[in-house]
């Protein structure tokens, strides 16, 4: 027994030393790839020395003697911090991930290389003017020069992702760049999705009237009822299966919901205490580890500029300059349009066009897949755009037999100068210039916020499609692509564009919502981003004859929710108050006690409230069971609360309580019988997953916001050091967006919101502030992993200062590129 004991006591010491040995080398080699901030690095490219001085947050101030040279910087500086993060997004542009990922990521590829977005960036470098090709070409070559230094040094590689997914290393193009600006494109687009809901509802629907109540027009003029979808696409199913999107972390496709979003408020002279310009943006898009935002200085020959850029783009996409700042939202213009093709029945590779039928133009596409057989795609384009799968976006339950679905798109050109229409932009002086330097660009539309010393402005910039005014279906739903009256007859001239220039009033903002009402077809679009958050914003931006610096930060972490202020009152009418004291312990008693904390609430999203919760679960199983009977399957897609559907119905407009009756019943329910047994519902939910004791129940352990490596995220042990998780107030409705995922298991994970936020005074430029919601650096062992994190979530920030001295007085290292002798 002493002999086995003593063994036993040997493996285990063995194994011990194993595992120590183990972790140490995987720390070592993940460690290699960790920057040196305090480095003379020589290089290639640049004709005079390049300093890359980083504060103390790691911000990084580029100085050089040249634009080029400057530019050269930016991108060693973004290979430097970002190396993985910008090789998948390139990856994911040319849909080339299976090669590392294998068969998982194979559907992405399928549909991303049927956009052929890649070609397309190529295609559109060519297009573009000799300063911006200059630009691309010299960042390019900064990315490369950090390549070729980690593969001297042997730097792990350049990030630990790299040591594990044993992935090549192409040098870095110009079309790279703008390829990920295309794929932004991607994830903020929304109205291809919104097309398929609209139809597959129209579909399911008996009674089309009710098609209005469940997707709603924004307030504001209506339009002319549609035709039913049926009537377009003659032999479509009424009822499909749905086809859910691909749920791997790296895939662009979002739904709706999680389509873009953003917000931007301005202020004249007139308006501020300073008597100085003010402007606050917050962007808004998926959170990740690390955020797709990266801080950043240039010092560029017009002057400094300094925000938010996205590795892999040599621009500043939101910030300012010494003179002038900028910010964007998501513009929801209606730049996508779905059509039906028919295929010629005689032969297969034509389809019917007004003038009959035509070819395909048609390409082979290999697909190469980690440990499996390559895929050969054959890319197919109509006039009107790329053939896409029948599985994106359940495409296949509204396309008839002997059909296929092809998609028009702005962002699909192959003469794409939004780049450089973003580089013109940071050297803008003023408010009429920036507004001048926009029309270069094309998608993904936007609203573009300006504020100068003097004045503010607000314009949507991007492509906006030229309809024919007998379109059927006014680009809501997908129409006949042989139809002449359907197709876009090019794009209208940028000064169609909504604009709006020095208002009377000296407060501009949007928060996604509508901001034009437009007969069609120049009405920018029938589907807008948010009909709730700027109800809050109009109160509180009039409810001061003057604003700060300080008041524009309060309203960009304002988390009082208008919808549950608007709608509680409206679904617990009969509910409060009502009826006897039911005994402790039955359900009834619980409905009491969630009843009176709701009646005491103010609306305020606090993390640390309990009535967030309450309200939340109660509004979701509330629509639950007012859509499942009408809809059926369908019901899952409308997974997050539609304020303005709730609303209609209780307010029975235009007949919209029809809704509260259970179709399968024999009797007749009434909307307060609805909202009691969904209010039941909601409390049975959170007794199963947060306990009983409502009062002590927390929404920001439901609302975590969810900052996941989307490679790493889910590995045993790893996840917990990649992935950055916080409790967050705030929710889908408020100006501290924070959008849900709406899907089970944790239908309240705080899953899209503010990446970036930057408040802008320029009454005292220096006194500006900015914040990300992880940090600069994309590896896991930097300190500056995570290091704006608490900061972000607490709503703090740090100082956007244009002052060298003040960057190099706490600076956490300064790299110099040297140039290399000839």
């Amino acid at each position: 027994m002493a002999l086995i004991f003593r063994w036993l006591i040997r493996i285990a010491a063995a194994l011990i030393v194993l595992i120590v040995v183990t972790v140490s080398t995987v720390y070592w080699l993940a460690s290699r790839s960790l920057p040196d901030y305090t480095d003379d690095v020589t290089v290639r490219g640049i004709t005079a020395p390049v300093e890359i001085v980083r504060d103390n947050a790691n911000v990084p101030h580029i100085f050089g003697q040249s634009d080029r040279d400057v530019y050269f910087g930016l991108g060693f500086a973004h290979a430097q911090d970002r190396m993985w993060q910008m090789i998948m997004l390139r990856r994911t542009a040319q849909g080339r991930l299976s090669e590392v990922f294998g068969a998982p990521t194979l559907n992405i590829d399928k549909v991303m290389r049927r956009f052929d977005i890649y070609t397309l960036s190529v295609q559109s470098a060519e297009a573009l003017d000799p300063k911006t090709k200059l630009a691309l070409e010299a960042y390019a070559a900064g990315v490369n020069a950090r390549l070729a230094q980690i593969n001297t040094e042997a730097l792990g590689r350049g990030a630990p992702e790299m040591l594990l997914f044993n992935a090549p290393m192409a040098p870095w193009r110009p079309a790279d760049s703008i390829a990920i600006t295309k794929l932004m494109g991607v994830q903020l687009s929304g109205h291809l999705e919104a097309e398929v809901i609209r139809a597959r509802t129209s579909l399911a629907l008996t009674d089309q009237a009710r098609l209005l109540d469940i997707l709603p027009d924004s307030p504001g003029s209506g339009v002319a009822a549609l035709p039913e979808y049926a009537a377009l696409a003659p032999g479509v199913r009424r009822h499909a299966q749905n086809m859910p999107l691909d749920p791997h972390p790296l895939s662009p496709f979002k739904p709706t919901a999680l389509a873009g979003a953003s917000n931007a408020w301005a202020a004249a002279p007139s308006r501020s205490a300073s008597g100085g310009t003010l402007l606050a943006n917050d962007p808004h898009l998926g959170f990740t580890a690390p955020a797709i935002w990266y801080l950043a200085r240039l010092e560029l020959q017009t002057g400094g500029v300094i925000g938010g850029t996205i590795p892999g783009m040599p621009v500043v996409l939101t910030g300012r300059s010494a003179a002038l700042g900028w910010g964007l939202t998501s513009a929801y213009l209606d730049d996508q349009d779905l059509f039906i093709e028919e295929i010629n029945p005689e032969n297969s590779e034509e389809y019917r066009t007004p003038d009959g039928f035509k070819a395909f133009e048609t390409r082979a596409s290999i697909i190469t897949v980690k440990d499996a057989d390559p895929v050969t795609l054959t890319l197919r384009w109509t006039d009107n755009g790329p053939v896409l799968p029948g599985s994106h976006y359940n495409l296949a339950s509204i396309t008839p037999p002997g059909h296929v679905t092809t998609l028009s798109w702005t962002n699909l050109s192959a003469r794409d100068t939004s780049i450089a229409a973003a580089m013109r932009l940071m050297e803008a002086k003023s408010v009429q210039e920036g507004l001048a330097a926009a029309e270069a660009y094309i998608a993904p539309a936007q609203n573009l916020t300006l504020v100068d010393r003097e004045n503010i402005a607000m314009t949507t910039i991007g492509a906006m499609p030229r309809r024919d005014a007998g379109h059927q279906s006014q680009g809501r739903l997908p129409s006949p692509g042989w139809i002449a009256a359907n197709r876009w007859q090019g794009t209208l001239p940028y000064a169609a564009n909504p604009s709006f220039v020095a208002p009377t009033g000296g407060i501009l903002g949007n928060t996604n919502n509508k901001t034009v009402d437009r007969p069609f077809p120049n009405h920018v679009s029938f589907l807008w981003g948010d009909t709730q958050r700027v109800q809050r914003w109009q109160r509180l931006m009039q409810n001061r004859e003057v604003h700060t610096r300080d008041s524009f930060i309060e309203a960009q972490l304002d988390t009082v929710s208008f919808t549950a202020r608007s709608l509680l009152p409206l679904i617990g009418a009969e509910l409060w108050f009502t009826g006897e004291a039911a005994p402790d312990g039955t359900p009834e008693r619980q409905r009491q006690r969630a009843l009176i904390l709701l009646a005491g609430w103010s609306g305020e999203m606090n993390e640390h409230l309990p009535e967030p919760l309450i309200y939340a679960a109660w509004l979701r199983s509330l629509q639950a069971r007012l859509i499942q009977d009408e809809l059926g399957p369908l019901a899952d897609e409308f997974d997050h609360v539609q304020p303005l559907f709730i609303e209609r119905v209780f307010r029975d407009v235009d007949g919209a309580g029809i809704w509260c009756d259970v179709l399968q019943s024999t009797r007749v329910e009434t909307c307060p019988e609805m909202a009691r047994l969904a209010l039941d519902d909601a409390i049975l939910w959170i007794n199963e997953t947060w306990g009983d004791q409502l009062e002590s129940l927390r929404w920001g352990d439901a609302h975590q916001a969810t900052h996941d490596h989307q490679v790493l995220g889910e590995v045993p042990v790893l996840r917990y050091f990649v992935n950055i998780r916080q409790s967050t107030s705030g929710g889908d409705n408020t100006l501290q967006r924070g959008k849900t995922k709406g899907a089970m298991p944790d239908p309240f994970h705080n899953v899209h919101g503010a990446g970036y936020r930057g408040v802008y005074d320029f009454a005292d430029p220096d006194s500006s502030v900015f914040v990300t919601s992880t940090g600069q650096s994309g590896h896991f062992l930097s300190r500056h992993y995570d290091d704006m994190a608490q900061l972000w979530r607490r709503g703090e920030y740090i100082p956007m200062s244009l002052d060298a001295d003040l960057a190099r007085a706490a600076s956490v290292g300064v790299t110099t590129l040297t140039p290399a002798s000839e």
